[in-house]
């Protein structure tokens, strides 16, 4: 996966695409290379870029610069039903008139095949989602999650060379979401496709994707594993925006090879951050919960439970150490209360520390 160059194991490549709306630059100079049978998910909040980036993949729209290449060929400029994609729509599109397999076929009709090998293709893919004997179900018939699997039967029914997903679970309710997701990854996974995901979801983004591309404003700010977005982000607006996290500002101190020396609000020591370049201005520390632990205050930096919120297992408390600076931290749910003195401690990774200019 590569976020700008191009090379000979990928498969699908977006270059330095840009799209403009009038004003507004929709998506600015993207580039992505995404391996054969990957799973990509574009991530990021509303006005990010992700549903333009899927237009302009499907042919929907056009882009104002950039190149689009899928195994090798130049896309750009070619129409939509000739770049073989597949596309599930985020309301599904299905006709309520047609039945499940009649959904299935439409495209296949469309392409001009055969009756006999239509139907032959049809039960196949419905059987390959698991919907194998609801051909002649009608669709208003069908639970959401069905639903869902008849629309992803209709996109791979011609054997698009990409697979277009636009937001697939966003009209289940979240106990059905959540059995639709597992089965959708296993689907895909089993059918080895290559596969665009958008989605603001960040739970859905890490269940389903290889990898996740994080959008903002039409840039792309990092793409890379889930695990490497939450452990290693390469921004602030990262380490923000993927899971949770404190933003603290601080105050170097000293420095060393690998780590920094950094003085918090209400700091009774400084902490270490591991760190490998050399710093100079105003600094942020951007904190994961799970980051820092409750101790006895006076022990490193002391402040305020100002809120306590029961999540199972564990308690997120909110510790206030200054006058603007707060830091949610887990914990026992029985190791503070709301008003207690409190002391923090650094305690494993989940420390990250970006200029307060941005980047």
């Amino acid at each position: 996966m590569s976020g700008a160059r191009e090379g000979a194991d990928d498969f699908l490549v977006l270059d330095r695409l840009t799209k403009r709306f009038g004003a507004h630059l929709a998506v600015d100079g993207l580039s992505l290379s995404v391996p054969r049978g990957d799973i990509l998910a574009l991530l990021g909040p509303s006005g990010s870029g992700k549903t333009t980036t899927l237009r302009l993949l499907a042919g929907f729209d056009t882009p104002d610069a950039g190149r689009i290449r899928v195994d090798g060929e130049d896309v750009t400029d070619a129409a939509s039903a000739a770049r073989r994609f597949g596309m599930v729509f985020q309301h599904y599109a299905l006709f309520p008139h047609l039945d499940a397999g009649e959904n299935v076929a439409f495209g296949l009709e469309a392409q001009g095949m055969p009756a006999a090998e239509r139907r032959r293709r049809t039960a196949e893919t419905l059987a390959k989602v698991e919907l194998a004997g609801l051909e002649r179900r009608p669709v208003g018939a069908l639970s959401g999650g069905q639903q869902q699997r008849v629309a992803l039967a209709r996109a791979i029914a011609p054997e698009p060379r990409v697979l277009l997903l636009d937001e697939p679970l966003s009209n289940l309710d979240p106990a059905l979401r959540e059995r639709t997701r597992r089965e959708l990854s296993e689907l895909i996974r089993r059918i080895g496709i290559t596969t665009i995901l958008v989605t603001h979801e960040q739970e859905e983004a890490f269940d389903l994707a290889d990898h996740v591309a994080v959008l903002r404003a039409g840039r792309l700010e990092q793409v890379g594993t889930p695990e490497a977005l939450y452990q290693t982000p390469a921004t602030p607006f990262v380490a923000g925006f993927i899971g949770r996290a404190s933003v603290v500002p601080v105050r170097i101190v000293a420095q060393t090879e690998r780590a920094v020396r950094v003085q918090l609000p209400g700091s009774d020591a400084p902490w270490d951050v591991e760190h490998d370049a050399a710093l100079s201005g105003s600094y942020q520390l951007f904190i994961r919960p799970e980051a820092v632990r409750l101790s006895a205050p006076g022990n490193g930096v002391t402040g305020e439970v100002v809120d306590r919120r029961f999540v199972g297992a564990t308690a997120l408390y909110t510790v206030r150490v200054g006058p603007d600076a707060q830091i949610e931290v887990s914990g026992d749910p029985a190791a503070a209360r709301v008003g207690d003195r409190v002391g923090l401690e650094p305690h494993g990774d989940g420390l990250h520390l970006f200029s307060a200019a941005g980047r």
